[in-house]
């Protein structure tokens, strides 16, 4: 049997649309990108829908991937990432957060002085994120923005899980440390 060499299908989608590298791609990815939307919270018809989307924008969209930039798992993942979020945006959930952030705000019974600590308390922290190391912030980023399991985290980067859950505890480590005057 052939081995599954997911750069070359993704070319030979690109050089001429082969519907059968397609057709290997789609096997393995749909389900697993289907998986990672249901982990996000997605249901399993809408988690389907997502995942038949990102293999359609991998067919649409092979000639632009770069190997030499991500591997391929890394690019269908950051694909569905982003199938994701447009879909949030249609759909307007953006919108209705923001209608709901919003009636909290009026409601909100803190007095001025109370703002002005949490917005110092959120430069505070803002600043401490940023002073990370590079590696540590990048894998914060997408553990705790980007909701993306370590394994998933690990595949992205191209890096041993063990590497990805030592920079997340030392990242919250210097994080705890850094912030401890604010507890």
């Amino acid at each position: 049997m052939e081995d599954f060499d997911p750069t070359r299908l993704i070319a030979q989608i690109a050089a001429s649309q082969d519907t059968a590298a397609f057709a290997k791609l789609f096997q393995h990815y749909a389900p697993r990108v289907k998986a990672l939307m249901m982990r996000r919270g997605a249901s399993s018809d809408r988690a389907e829908d997502m995942a038949q989307e990102t293999l359609l924008r991998l067919w649409n969209k092979a000639r632009q991937f770069d190997p030499a930039r991500a591997s391929p798992s890394a690019w269908v993942y950051a694909i569905a990432r982003n199938v994701s979020v447009d879909l949030g945006r249609r759909e307007g959930r953006a919108a209705a957060w923001m209608k709901e952030q919003r009636a909290e705000e009026e409601a909100d019974p803190f007095e001025p002085e109370q703002y002005l600590l949490i917005a110092e308390r959120e430069d505070s922290v803002r600043s401490k994120i940023e002073m990370l190391p590079a590696e540590q912030l990048r894998v914060i980023r997408l553990s705790f923005f980007d909701g993306l399991a370590h394994s998933e985290i690990a595949e992205l980067l191209g890096l041993p899980l063990g590497t990805v859950k030592s920079r997340i505890r030392l990242a919250l480590q210097r994080l705890r440390d850094g912030l401890g005057e604010l507890q």
